[in-house]
């Protein structure tokens, strides 16, 4: 293959990466996929011999290094608050967020009922996550919403949740959490996230406290 061609390609897949990081909502993502973009920029930049392309993108790959550091090394502080139905600013939540609510759980009806639990995840005291259940009298809680806003979208809100405070579900009167998936992505998010397959249908999960 021409060498000229070569480096043109490797041209290309920075641009699309450095693209890509931009259409991310989420942070951590965003910045890894800059800095591969950035770290691409900067072999094509040597390959050409256009050291001010490759020396402002070693920058660039340097800065996204400290940050990620930085979100990566730096305790975050996380904390539950349960809110009832009628909650103002539940309310508010959910109009603000009603359009990525429904691109990931269509079948919410935005409408919390009278008995739902509702609990937002706090991460350094932003309202990060929210869940909204409807709880049987047999301690099971159906999830009718589970829904991160998308800068936190690294599980660790659902690893605090569901594994490290589980014993807060617990408090709740809780025994077991049922929830329904409605995309291959929500799918996956559960598995991740601890549950497994009900057996009542492929769209089915469940999780025991």
């Amino acid at each position: 293959m021409d060498t000229y061609l070569v480096y043109e390609i490797i041209g290309y897949v920075a641009s699309v990466l450095i693209a890509v990081s931009l259409m991310m909502s989420a942070i951590i993502r965003l910045r890894i996929i800059n800095m591969i973009g950035a770290a691409t920029f900067c072999l094509y930049g040597i390959l050409i011999g256009a050291i001010p392309v490759a020396a402002m993108n070693g920058f660039i790959v340097l800065i996204n290094i400290y940050y990620l550091s930085k979100m990566l090394g730096d305790k975050e502080y996380f904390r539950l608050l349960r809110v009832s139905p009628e909650s103002e600013y539940l309310k508010s939540f959910l109009s603000f967020y009603q359009d990525e609510i429904k691109k990931f759980q269509p079948d919410f009806d935005m409408k919390p009922g009278a008995e739902d639990i509702c609990i937002f995840v706090l991460r350094d005291m932003v309202p990060g996550g929210l869940v909204i259940g409807s709880p049987d009298n047999s301690g099971i809680l159906n999830i009718k919403l589970d829904f991160v806003i998308p800068n936190y979208r690294d599980f660790k809100i659902s690893k605090y949740l569901f594994n490290e405070r589980c014993d807060f579900l617990k408090e709740q009167g809780l025994t077991k959490l049922v929830a329904r998936a409605v995309s291959k992505d929500h799918r996956a998010y559960l598995e991740k996230a601890g549950f497994r397959k009900s057996g009542q249908g492929a769209d089915q999960f469940e999780m025991d406290l």
